[in-house]
């Protein structure tokens, strides 16, 4: 078994640990010495070993520089996510507010449409689109308690869009002049010719029955007639288009990609006439036109009217 030599160290190592704290004992003491031979020594101690120190102070100022970048770069990074926040919030409210812009230009457009100051109408919201291949129709928010009526013609701010077709407490359904079940008859201005427009579940329905096709030219201004009290004269309805087999169709006004409020016309039904009697008197106003020349006979009775009956006895 190999054996182990003299330990030096460990009595090296006590003995320097004891001069180290008898040497912090005497500084400790001398610094706490109350006289002015002392205070002189001090601060010339101070004097000669400060000033060398700088080096020894260089980590220590950097670090700091360190602690004040860290501190201020968290500053930017919390004021940078802070300055985040608010841009998110500022583009919420500019949809908002571009909303709130498409809006009221949708809703100026509707006033500023010039109709028959004897329509009033009620404006609502669309609340659901449920166009399929079957049926064109919308929603509105309002219904009978505003004292919406089926068959009342609605509008948007350019042009026709339907009529009502059913009425709930507080919802309404519109047909829209798309679909297949929709017949309405209009004018073509300016020839004035009478047409009817049929929906086919296409964006253009189709003009069927025109008095002249050949007055009729792609680009001529439609409206509804009025004919049958199906809607009120005059409304705007589109413009005629011409499809590549040349068929007549019609361009519709009304935007209806963004169909978000449509006007509803209180449309007044006009007065049946039920007895004739109450506006024609009935009355012999004899014979309408020029008289006949009379016969020879008729004549001669007109001009001796004793002889009448004379020739029986």
């Amino acid at each position: 078994m190999e054996r182990k030599g003299p330990d030096f160290a460990t009595p090296i190592r006590r003995v320097l640990i004891a001069l180290m704290v008898i040497m912090l004992i005497t500084l400790f003491l001398f610094w706490r010495i109350d006289s002015p031979r002392a205070e002189q020594m001090r601060t010339a101690i101070i004097d000669r070993v400060v000033p060398s120190f700088d080096w020894a102070l260089v980590p220590v100022t950097r670090f700091s520089q360190m602690v004040a970048g860290f501190q201020s770069y968290a500053r930017i990074y919390e004021q940078n996510q802070e300055l985040r926040r608010e841009l998110q919030k500022m583009q919420a409210w500019k949809e908002a507010a571009v909303q709130l812009e498409q809006q009221n230009s949708k809703l100026l457009a509707q006033n500023n449409v010039r109709i028959d100051p004897a329509l009033t109408s009620v404006t609502g919201v669309v609340m659901v689109d449920s166009g399929s291949a079957f049926r064109q129709s919308i929603l509105l928010n309002v219904g009978s308690r505003d004292g919406i009526i089926e068959g009342w013609a609605t509008m948007d701010g350019l042009g026709l869009v339907g009529r009502i077709a059913g009425v709930g407490q507080r919802t309404s359904r519109v047909v829209l002049l798309t679909d297949p079940s929709s017949r309405i008859p209009v004018t073509i201005q300016p020839s004035g010719d009478r047409a009817l427009l049929t929906g086919d579940n296409s964006p253009l329905p189709v003009l069927d029955f025109i008095e002249a096709p050949d007055n009729v030219r792609p680009g001529d201004r439609v409206v509804t007639s009025g004919d049958g009290g199906v809607f009120p004269p005059g409304l705007l309805v589109g413009q005629v288009a011409q499809t590549a087999d040349g068929r007549l169709r019609l361009r519709l006004a009304a935007d209806y990609g963004r169909l978000e409020f449509l006007r509803v016309l209180r449309t007044h039904p006009a007065e049946m006439v039920v007895d004739a009697a109450a506006i024609i008197v009935p009355g012999d106003q004899g014979v309408i036109g020029p008289q006949l020349p009379a016969s020879p006979v008729e004549a001669a009775t007109a001009s001796d009217p004793l002889s009448t009956g004379t020739g029986n006895d």
